[in-house]
């Protein structure tokens, strides 16, 4: 990962792996102190644990006896085999729809191929740093803009958060497009391109111009961060219903990976030059801030009321929110 781009360039590969483990290492740590899910509990008839755990989960304030009685009629519902018939449904189609189509776009926006060619793209457009140290900087912006998610998709909302990642995103591809097209440089050679031909232009205007595919790609990876990265697995786990939920979660992932496959190998195949991928890439952006508009916003809502939504429609999931509230 690009996180671990700062101590690649002090450490050799050996012990670059070996501080891999270290988060590792911590998590298994962590997890022997992770309580047991109250669904959990339920379904190993553990009633009476799963009723604390809501409780100290929620607080004393809140209506948690309700959310117990419908995360009990879930774990009823989705110990019962699903039928092929049941996927027709639409509360059981439309979220697998999304989650697969969400899964399909976010890797046509064009993250792998440009993580994974960083270097190459960097080298291409002749960025004013050598590519080793640029993306050490993508990574570090990479690694806040993941924090800074975290700790706003709760408070933002998860749609506005992918609106504002797609924009981002696009202006980023567009601009890393345009740039090759029009500012084809090189390492030996500062040229632009002026009606049809080549101007030379001066050391000083060539190095500010060069910073400009960093800058750029700085910001795809700020806006797929903060949004289009983290917000799509969490709304995988959301919106998909508890009967699916194992099934169609391998499946986004399988179509994710066999996305992200084709997208790579295809990226330095184009033959229309570099610029073609980026401004594919910006159109992908455009429909995926069209997407990101029409999806339910999820925040504050429990799986069982997100659920509600896709049976009842919006108007009576939003007034069995707010009657609960």
């Amino acid at each position: 990962m690009l996180t671990w781009d700062i101590p690649g360039l002090v450490l050799p590969g050996r012990w670059l792996a070996v501080a891999g483990e270290v988060p590792v290492i911590l998590m298994a740590v962590f997890l022997c102190f992770m309580p047991d899910s109250p669904r959990f509990l339920i379904s190993k008839g553990k009633e009476d644990e799963a009723l604390n755990a809501l409780k100290w989960l929620r607080g004393e304030d809140v209506d948690y006896w309700w959310e117990y009685e419908r995360i009990k009629e879930s774990v009823q519902e989705q110990s019962e085999p699903m039928s092929w018939a049941e996927i027709k449904k639409p509360y059981i189609r439309k979220p697998i729809a999304i989650t697969l189509l969400m899964r399909f776009l976010q890797q046509l926006s064009g993250v792998t191929p440009i993580l994974v060619y960083l270097e190459v793209i960097f080298g291409q457009t002749a960025v004013i740093l050598p590519p080793k140290y640029d993306t050490v900087i993508v990574g570090a912006v990479r690694l806040v803009s993941v924090l800074v998610a975290a700790f706003s998709v709760d408070k933002v909302g998860r749609r506005l958060l992918l609106c504002i990642s797609a924009i981002v995103m696009f202006f980023s591809n567009l601009t890393l497009g345009l740039y090759i097209y029009f500012v084809p440089l090189s390492h030996n050679s500062s040229t632009v391109m002026v009606n049809g031909s080549h101007e030379v232009l001066s050391s000083h205007l060539a190095n500010g111009i060069t910073v400009i595919p960093l800058i750029a790609t700085m910001f795809f990876i700020i806006g797929y961060a903060m949004g289009w990265g983290p917000i799509t697995w969490l709304l995988m786990a959301e919106v998909l219903p508890l009967k699916t939920r194992g099934v169609v979660s391998g499946l986004c992932v399988l179509a994710s990976w066999l996305t992200a496959f084709a997208m790579t190998k295809a990226f330095l195949l184009v033959k229309y030059g570099l610029e073609a991928p980026f401004f594919f890439f910006s159109v992908i952006c455009v429909v995926n801030l069209i997407f990101a508009y029409l999806i339910p916003e999820t925040r504050g809502r429990s799986l069982e009321r997100i659920e509600s939504y896709f049976r009842t429609g919006r108007k009576s999931f939003l007034e069995s929110f707010r009657g609960r509230r």
